[in-house]
C-alpha cells in the first residue's frame, strides 16, 4: 500500500494560457468563442489570457484537458499546466504595490 497523500497535493488548479490572433475579424471571433468555452468549462480569468479552473484530482484535469482541446481555435497557441493546490497557494498576486491573496478553491464543485 502505498503512501496516501494530503489532499492539497491531490487538488490541483489547471491553467489555460494562450495566445490568440485578433487580426481578422474571424480571429476575433475564434478567440472570443474560445474563452466563452473556458468560462462555460468553469474555468476563471486570472489574467487576460491566463484562465484556472479548480480541479480535485488527476482524473478531474485529464477529463478538462481533453474538453479544452476539442475548442482550441485553428490558429494560436494554447498551452495547459496543472498545480497543486499547494503551489497555487505560494503565488504571489499584486495589484500595483499591494500584495493581495490567491483566488480559493470554490465552496461547492459542480458535476456535469
Amino acid at each position: 500500500m502505498g503512501v496516501q497523500l494530503s489532499s492539497r497535493y491531490q487538488a490541483m488548479w489547471l491553467f489555460a494560457m494562450f495566445d490568440l490572433p485578433v487580426e481578422t475579424r474571424e480571429n476575433r471571433r475564434q478567440a472570443a468563442r474560445f474563452r466563452k468555452d473556458l468560462t462555460a468549462r468553469g474555468f476563471h480569468m486570472l489574467q487576460f489570457s491566463v484562465y484556472a479552473r479548480y480541479c480535485n484530482g488527476e482524473e478531474v484535469a485529464m477529463r478538462y484537458r481533453r474538453q479544452v482541446r476539442c475548442c482550441v481555435p485553428d490558429e494560436g497557441q494554447v498551452r495547459l499546466i496543472a498545480v497543486t493546490e499547494a503551489q497555487f497557494g505560494k503565488m504571489h498576486v499584486y495589484y500595483g504595490k499591494v500584495r493581495e491573496n490567491v483566488e480559493t478553491k470554490p465552496k461547492q464543485l459542480l458535476l456535469f
